[in-house]
């Protein structure tokens, strides 16, 4: 058993990849502390040809994954292969905030709502959201802007969420789109993309 209780964002995937190119085990089971983490290990052993499924041990989740030679395996990135409907360019938009810009910040909030429904007009350039610091809190039940988002998502566009931010503000359980993240696919995302917006 791989313990990684205690070990910050990204720590417990990177183990566990390590772990799988030393051993290439039929099983393994990773330990965490956090159901961020336990949400990221998972997502990774899935693209890694394991079938996971995760136990909740008091305040800790036990991650077990069993290699299963039906599920496909990615090409060695932590995030899922990139898929674009026109075969262009790569376009990822970096989101830090749940505002746009300093001063008053419920223009800013709007702002950001103005944008994030505009960003469909980029087309099949859009690659791929990444959602950090309080940018998370636009992915979460009661957010104004989840319609965008879902409408994103639907034609497409690949939605990560930061789970040690969901965690910081006690949002995990209210994350209504995009996938659960870490920063090894935050960083993975930044160098594979194209052109990286930061808003």
């Amino acid at each position: 058993m791989l313990d990684c209780r205690g070990l910050a964002c990204p720590q417990p995937v990177m183990r566990t990849r390590d772990l799988l190119a030393a051993e290439s085990p039929e099983r393994v089971e990773v330990l965490v502390d956090n159901e961020a983490a336990s949400q990221n290990v998972s997502r990774f052993l899935n693209s890694q040809g394991y079938r996971a499924e995760v136990e909740r041990r008091g305040s800790d989740y036990l991650v077990r994954g069993v290699r299963d030679a039906q599920m496909p395996v990615s090409s060695g990135e932590p995030v899922e292969a990139y898929s674009c409907a026109t075969g262009g360019r790569r376009i990822l938009v970096f989101v830090t905030a749940d505002h746009i810009g300093r001063g008053d910040e419920a223009l800013g909030r709007g702002l950001m709502k103005n944008f994030l429904l505009t960003l469909k007009e980029m087309g099949g350039e859009l690659w791929r959201l990444i959602f950090v610091n309080s940018g998370v809190k636009l992915c979460v039940r009661g957010s104004e802007s989840l319609e965008a988002l879902r409408e994103l998502e639907s034609s497409g566009v690949s939605i990560l969420v930061c789970g040690t931010c969901l965690n910081h503000f006690g949002l995990l359980e209210s994350k209504e789109v995009g996938e659960t993240t870490n920063m090894l696919d935050v960083v993975t995302s930044l160098q594979t993309a194209d052109q990286v917006i930061t808003v």
